[in-house]
């Protein structure tokens, strides 16, 4: 039997880690602040997630290896102080995605079930029991997580997709159609920082680097992998922001903010398609929870080898990396005290951080990779002022959001820090 992962498999990676949680947590947040320019917020966020997966290509065909991000900043920067504190950034934001996703769960299955009088209290206890659950089947079988990643990824592109069927369908004669028009777009610096507070719904590309060294063919593999996936996403996501604005007001998206895309399925399905696409929110958010919490525990045990955290990191609890508990028990904090969107932004800027930091190493290994420098170089600008703008704009906005967010970056660094003076 082949251990080798195909390039429908591979493909399948790239998009199931994008097409998780992301799009169902983020879409309503993402109108509120580009409205009409939403798809094209979402156009701009693609564009760097595609030249960054450059940077992955040309890095995980010189360095096909397991720990994946992990492995490509300690090529380019050496195993330091730096890369530990970024790689320690990127398990953080692990656990932040985590917290997205068990948030948008949260959000999505009262709609199905009440368990309390209380919108508020029943997300809080869904997001809560469903990261329980999920840590309870990465207990039980690793076995089993890649096969309900298998079939959600499956099932969830096949209702996303009559999603776009139905929708698109349903855009003729839609009076809110025109909300799609320029004139109810936000200005240009809105609409990047809008795509990048929502970069978080592409970030999953990059576990298809974990893969890499399983890839069959991996010279023709790995590069189509990479781009197929990004380029597909791409026109996904675009294609649902334009039905969700051109089939609902702004004020009912705004009231429906956190399981817009439900919401979105009533004008051309009536409550059948806002159960069905309710359903495809649980599925996929639970899918992605329980593939991340594994990766999230990967990339916390592949630092520890790596001597950027305690060996103590490497010592396993019921059969499992200890990691793996801390990770949990870490989202199960952030999404009990923590908003949607300070979240989203949270994780935002750490991708964003993180893909430049890459795109720098894929800028400084181009003489060993054989990529052209201008690319790499081109990503680490763009991934750095997409940042520094995303910050700009959610001070202005919210200055507790950018505090989270640089309050985790400058914890991962002290931690480090600390680790390397008393080892």
């Amino acid at each position: 039997m082949s251990t080798k992962i195909d390039l429908k498999e591979a493909i399948s990676i790239g998009i199931g880690g994008m097409v998780g949680g992301g799009i169902f947590a983020v879409l309503g947040l993402a109108v509120a602040l580009a409205k009409g320019g939403t798809p094209i917020s979402f156009l701009i966020a693609g564009f760097i997630a595609l030249i960054t997966s450059y940077s992955y290509v040309k890095l995980s065909l010189k360095y096909p290896d397991r720990g994946g991000t992990v492995k490509f900043i300690n090529q380019g920067f050496g195993v330091g102080v730096f890369s530990g504190g970024i790689n320690n950034l990127l398990w953080a934001s692990y656990i932040i995605m985590l917290a997205l996703y068990a948030s948008a769960f949260g959000s999505y299955a009262p709609n199905l079930f009440e368990l309390t009088s209380n919108k508020v209290i029943d997300t809080h206890v869904y997001a809560s029991a469903i990261v329980i659950i999920a840590t309870a089947i990465n207990y039980y079988s690793i076995s089993v997580v890649g096969k309900i990643e298998a079939y959600a990824v499956i099932i969830k592109l096949i209702i996303l997709l009559s999603f776009v069927g139905f929708g698109v369908y349903g855009l003729f004669g839609n009076t809110h159609l025109e909300q799609l028009s320029p004139a109810y777009w936000e200005s240009p610096f809105k609409l990047v920082t809008a795509g990048m507070v929502i970069f978080v719904a592409y970030e999953g590309f990059e576990l298809i680097a974990n893969a890499a060294p399983d890839i069959e063919n991996p010279k023709v593999n790995i590069p189509r992998a990479y781009y197929w996936s990004v380029l597909f996403v791409i026109f996904l996501y675009i294609i649902i922001a334009a039905i969700t604005v051109g089939s609902l007001d702004f004020n009912v998206i705004a009231t429906a903010q956190d399981y817009v895309l439900a919401e979105a399925a009533k004008p051309m399905l009536g409550k059948p398609g806002f159960t069905i696409i309710t359903i495809a929110a649980l599925i996929s958010t639970f899918s992605a929870i329980n593939a991340s919490l594994y990766g999230g525990s990967e990339v916390n045990y592949e630092i520890a080898e790596d001597d950027e955290l305690p060996k103590e990191f490497t010592h396993k609890l019921w059969n499992q990396p200890i990691g793996l508990f801390i990770t949990a028990i870490a989202t199960l904090v952030l999404v009990n005290t923590l908003k949607l969107e300070s979240i989203s932004t949270a994780g935002s800027v750490g991708f964003l951080f993180i893909f430049a930091v890459v795109n720098y190493s894929g800028f400084k290994l181009s003489e060993e990779t054989g990529s052209k420098k201008s690319i790499p170089l081109l990503g680490a600008i763009l991934c750095f002022t997409a940042m520094i703008a995303l910050l700009i704009q959610q001070y202005s906005v919210n200055k507790f959001d950018v505090f989270i967010a640089l309050g985790i970056i400058a914890f991962c660094f002290l931690l480090e820090i600390f680790y390397k003076k008393n080892e």
